[in-house]
């Protein structure tokens, strides 16, 4: 009796994993992300800013848009139109809900490069940028060191540009996270970070999406990143 109690426990914990995985994916799924790869410490501050201007050199055109997207817009701004392209495109696209699943996807992605799980960075990641990704695990797992990233918490996770390119909405948030990075060798002794230290680091990620396909996902196209 008491094992077939404990064994429906251990099928109703299934069943509430694999419903939270769902909801992750179908909330993220209403739009596409693609990231382009760091270097192997995806999440370690980096002063250079790869493949794009400093954040800082560029207008922060993000907005309240946590209830209707375009209602507190001015609708001369570069985001408004870019949302209103991607809504008359695809009618359930909310940026607010979109930024919602952007920020479990960040999590994930931190995640899965820190323990190179190829797996689920494949489903998440576009093509060249997954394969980019599995090229900074395979180096650092020949090199036998391991990365641990931690995030402490997210602190803004905000659209801050979006629009069309042919078909493919594109969709790109600035997230502000606090973190804890480090690196060590495979005689488990610390080479880079500091257990102790927290860094703030400003990550400017580009979700894409082809709207004429029936795939649901977003991919993660691109990634830039600064302290």
């Amino acid at each position: 009796m008491g094992d077939g109690f404990q064994f429906l426990d251990i099928v109703l914990f299934a069943m509430v994993a694999a419903f939270l995985v769902l909801r992750l994916r179908s909330v993220l799924g209403k739009r596409t992300g693609h990231q382009q790869p760091r270097q192997d410490h995806l999440s370690q501050p980096n002063d250079e800013v790869e493949g794009a201007a400093n954040v800082t050199d560029r207008p922060d055109h993000s907005r309240d848009i946590s209830s209707d997207p375009t209602a507190n817009l001015d609708p001369s701004d570069p985001l408004t139109r870019g949302i209103e392209k991607i809504r008359s495109a695809d009618e359930t696209f909310d940026p607010a809900e979109f930024a919602d699943g952007a920020r479990g996807a960040f999590e994930m992605i931190v995640k899965g490069f820190a323990e190179g799980d190829k797996r689920n960075l494949e489903f998440l990641l576009a093509n060249d940028v997954y394969d980019n990704f599995e090229a900074a695990i395979d180096e650092r797992d020949k090199a036998e060191e391991t990365l641990e990233s931690t995030i402490i918490g997210i602190k803004v996770a905000d659209v801050i540009e979006a629009d069309m390119d042919g078909a493919h909405a594109l969709v790109t948030i600035k997230f502000v996270s606090e973190q804890v990075n480090l690196t060590r060798d495979s005689e488990d002794r610390v080479i880079n970070g500091d257990p102790n230290e927290i860094s703030e680091i400003t990550d400017i990620w580009t979700f894409s999406r082809d709207t004429k396909s029936s795939d649901p996902n977003w991919k993660l196209v691109e990634t830039r990143s600064q302290i």
